[in-house]
């Protein structure tokens, strides 16, 4: 339904479907866990409550030495979540149709893009803070019934605390803090915009949001709206607006058909592209680093063009550079490491390590054989997720998953996943706040 009056926003709670034994206390196992260090029961059992009902504990968990975190790779018919350093299944969970993988943004859980809704996957790993220590724990993923209700869930982009999820069907726009994106009860910041699109949405750490602009038939631009929805910048010069990036001092780079529009400090630039058809539509981008990587393209006819040139651009001043690279590459195989190193996984089976600074390619490292992109962008494709200083690439014609040391160079660790792999991703387990 496409909305006819002006777009709004209202500060509520937004229902969900709450999952049975979400926010329960915590087991008996973690109390006498803690009272074994000399922690008396009843005050652990004080302490554990409070934490219990925000951290979701399950009652069947195992205590870990430090953080765990894990690899969730998606295929026909479900998904799969490994354990990140021996890539060995953690669990196998039942999802059909064509599902998609997005942060959720408090490093436990991951948000699938599945029918009519985004419904929150715990991935089973988390910290609980206790005095001056944490306690870190695991235990057997779940797809939970916390989800949000979406005619067609699209982008979902994480900042600063904060997860934006953006319904294309509707343009509505929710807003949620990151460490409650699994609660049932959860609050939401919600705006529509005023025609659904295929659109994105991010939320700066001043409360301003920077939302696409455009109708089911053209998306044209951005406004970037105070925290009481007060339009305070806005450009219509971003044909085909696709994807984002949030680089270093909460730049933020949104893709045109023509280059892309940079909001930094307050204004919206427009970063022209060299060609009159310049399209950046998937970016990558760090707060390590001022420069965004993003694709580009070049041929607007072309059924499939399979580009063999990356952009970069500083967000700095608002220059683009383009890098060229021994092959072509697809949506999934941008992503950034550690140190803010550009990664492209290319279609010679190879993972390209570009310096953003000076835009060189400083080496290229073999991971799988040469491949080619399909036809269809819901097929499956090699991917690439850099997580927890390593970066993970998915090969579809061999059903397997490689962990890469790009420092070194070396494939670390090899695994066989029993399915094909589509998309992927990953989290850290949450870390807990001591005192």
């Amino acid at each position: 339904m496409v909305p006819t009056g002006p777009p709004h926003q209202t500060m509520r709670n937004h229902t969900t479907r709450a999952a049975a034994g979400l926010g329960a206390a915590l087991s008996l196992v973690l109390l006498s866990a803690c009272a074994a260090e000399g922690e008396p029961a009843s005050d652990a059992a004080s302490e554990s409550a409070s934490a219990g009902a925000d951290e979701h504990a399950a009652p069947d968990a195992t205590e870990m030495q430090s953080r765990t975190p894990r690899v969730a790779v998606t295929y026909d018919g479900g998904v799969l979540v490994l354990d990140a350093m021996s890539l060995e299944p953690v669990g196998d969970l039942e999802l059909e149709g064509f599902n998609r993988l997005n942060p959720a943004g408090d490093e436990r859980h991951l948000l699938v893009s599945t029918a009519g809704e985004f419904r929150a996957l715990d991935l089973g790993t988390w910290a609980e803070a206790h005095g001056d220590h944490s306690h870190y724990w695991t235990a057997e993923p779940t797809l939970t019934d916390v989800a949000y209700d979406a005619a067609e869930p699209g982008h979902v982009v994480v900042h600063e605390g904060r997860t934006a999820l953006f319904d294309d069907g509707t343009g509505e726009v929710r807003v949620l803090d990151s460490e409650h994106v699994a609660d049932a009860d959860a609050t939401a910041r919600e705006y529509t915009t005023p025609s659904p699109h295929h659109g994105v949405a991010v939320e700066l750490s001043d409360d301003s949001l920077v939302v696409s602009e455009g109708t089911e038939d053209a998306r044209t631009g951005i406004r970037v709206l105070d925290g009481d929805d007060e339009e305070i910048a806005s450009s219509d010069e971003c044909p085909g607006v696709h994807g984002e990036a949030i680089a270093a001092d909460e730049a933020v780079l949104i893709g045109c058909e023509n280059g892309a529009l940079l909001y930094a400090d307050g204004e919206i630039t427009k970063v022209e592209a060299p060609d009159k058809y310049g399209r950046i539509g998937n970016q990558a981008g760090t707060e390590a680093s001022p420069v965004v990587l993003g694709d580009y393209k070049t041929d607007k006819d072309a059924e499939l063009e399979r580009p063999t040139r990356v952009s970069l651009i500083d967000t700095r001043n608002g220059e683009l550079e383009l890098v060229d690279l021994p092959s072509s590459y697809t949506f999934r195989s941008l992503a950034r490491g550690d140190d803010g190193e550009a990664l492209v996984l290319g279609t010679d089976g190879q993972v390209h390590v570009i310096d953003p600074e000076s835009a060189k390619l400083t080496k290229s490292i073999p991971v799988i054989d040469e491949w080619e992109e399909p036809i269809e962008w819901q097929d499956p494709r090699p991917a690439i997720l850099a997580l927890d200083g390593s970066v993970y690439v998915t090969d579809p014609a061999t059903d397997s998953i490689h962990a890469v040391d790009v420092e070194t160079g070396e494939v670390w660790k090899s695994a066989d996943l029993g399915v094909t792999p589509n998309e992927l991703n990953g989290v850290l387990g949450t870390e807990a706040h001591t005192h």
